[in-house]
């Protein structure tokens, strides 16, 4: 049986014709680190936990207070929605993490949601480039200034997000960047950023918070998955 994931809505939110960015851990952790950036440098707010009996039973303690390590935060004035996570999820949840995210999409009338993959490349983290669902994610990715990947392969939940996007019709991009796989990689976040913030009207990134979000996120990731990495046997099967 496939994983079941739940969202638990703590709030309603309006973020009708607005964006949803994915901001699970891939290889590195550009994409998380990115992803809170942003959620840092404007007014958004936690909107919505994430959980299943299958993840790993752990608690995010930041500033004091207990967190579920993946959340939902959402900016009702950008009409932006963010998927958070600090855990790097076992490819057995990468579909099913996928379809909650386009039903979480659907049921807020989201346009476009925003996912990125990381290719192991040192040396080339401002060579980025985009891969839409539709023509229309296409053409959006060209109007931010990504170049658009003809030909290649996507894995794991954005690999599924454009298929399942090309299905439905869901606009979705993809956004390729480069790292070096080891963290905290500063200038790939900072690159994946700034992406994705040609892609979101209004949105912006703080290099020097990033910065300092870039050294905490990658202490707390580490320290999850090193909390939950002697539960995974037993977890995911």
């Amino acid at each position: 049986m496939s994983p079941r994931i739940k969202v638990k809505d703590l709030r309603p939110v309006n973020l009708e014709g607005g964006y949803l960015i994915d901001g699970f851990p891939s290889v590195g952790y550009s994409s998380a680190i990115a992803s809170e950036s942003m959620t840092h440098t404007s007014k958004f707010e936690m909107v919505a936990v994430i959980d299943s009996d299958a993840f790993p039973p752990i608690s995010v303690i930041r500033d004091g207070k207990p967190n579920y390590p993946t959340r939902i935060f959402a900016n009702e004035e950008l009409k932006v929605g963010v998927f958070l996570s600090y855990l790097t999820l076992d490819q057995s949840f990468h579909k099913a993490a996928a379809k909650t995210m386009l039903e979480w999409a659907r049921d807020h009338k989201i346009d476009l949601i925003i996912s990125s993959v990381a290719v192991n490349a040192p040396g080339k983290a401002d060579e980025l480039v985009g891969i839409g669902s539709t023509d229309s994610a296409r053409e959006k990715a060209r109007q931010a200034g990504l170049k658009v990947l003809e030909n290649g392969t996507v894995p794991g939940i954005p690999g599924t997000l454009l298929n399942r996007g090309s299905i439905s019709g869901q606009d979705v991009i993809v956004i390729v960047f480069h790292t070096d796989g080891k963290g905290p990689d500063y200038t790939s976040s900072a690159h994946l950023c700034l992406a994705m913030s040609k892609l979101v009207p209004g949105a912006s990134c703080d290099m020097s918070l990033l910065r300092k979000e870039a050294e905490k996120a990658e202490v707390i990731i580490r320290e999850a998955q090193e909390e939950s990495k002697h539960l995974k046997d037993s977890m995911y099967r």
